[in-house]
């Protein structure tokens, strides 16, 4: 039997897991709007990591009525293939992620959170593989004014770490190699290991 009040061990592995997994995520921030020249000019690309968050925020105004340039903007976002990538058209096996159709919201912009996850028990989460790139460009309302193409590239580390082939030399001799594939420029983020494990068995022993 355990002590009474103790924290079960299950429970405590859980908190370890998911305060590791927050201390280690990082938050990749894009307006998307038509004033983001990055955006409008097609060479915005982000580099994440598997477990990290990409968040969207939409267009967004004062309060509603209040003089402004024009028309609210107002669209839908999207996961297309690179081929759609080149612009921004309609197209079939397009994945609508979110739609930015509140832009007077009275709460600030809001905000469309993408985690970058490799399983999702969610059926409408996306699943993402390390050394892959993945494409969201946008399309406007109906209601809306007509907007620019907007497009970013998400590229999620790694490729993976080693592979090994053999490459011939010359006639009759083969060379071993082995070759390290990763991306270059990867953010290996850790968290503090000794602090984590701590409050862990302090949990486990509460």
């Amino acid at each position: 039997m355990g002590t009474p009040g103790a924290l079960p061990v299950w429970k405590a592995a859980m908190f370890f897991v998911h305060l590791t997994s927050a201390a280690v995520a990082k938050r990749h921030v894009v307006y998307w709007n038509s004033t983001n020249a990055r955006l409008t000019a097609g060479d915005l690309s982000v580099q994440v990591d598997l477990n990290d968050y990409l968040d969207i925020y939409c267009p967004h105004y004062s309060a509603e009525g209040a003089p402004g340039p024009g028309q609210p903007e107002t669209l839908a976002l999207y996961l297309v293939g690179e081929a759609s990538f080149k612009g921004c058209v309609e197209t079939r096996g397009a994945i609508k992620r979110w739609e930015c159709n509140t832009p007077h919201a009275a709460f600030g912009p809001v905000r469309f959170s993408e985690k970058i996850q490799r399983f999702t028990p969610f059926s409408l989460g996306f699943e993402f593989l390390p050394g892959r790139h993945y494409y969201y460009s946008s399309l406007p309302a109906d209601e809306g004014p007509p907007l620019p193409c907007m497009k970013l590239r998400v590229t999620v580390c790694c490729e993976p770490k080693s592979s090994i082939f053999i490459e011939k030399e010359s006639e009759g001799s083969q060379q071993r190699r082995e070759t390290v594939l990763g991306s270059r420029g990867c953010s290996l983020r850790t968290s503090s290991p000794p602090v984590l494990l701590s409050l862990l068995l302090l949990l486990m022993t509460a």
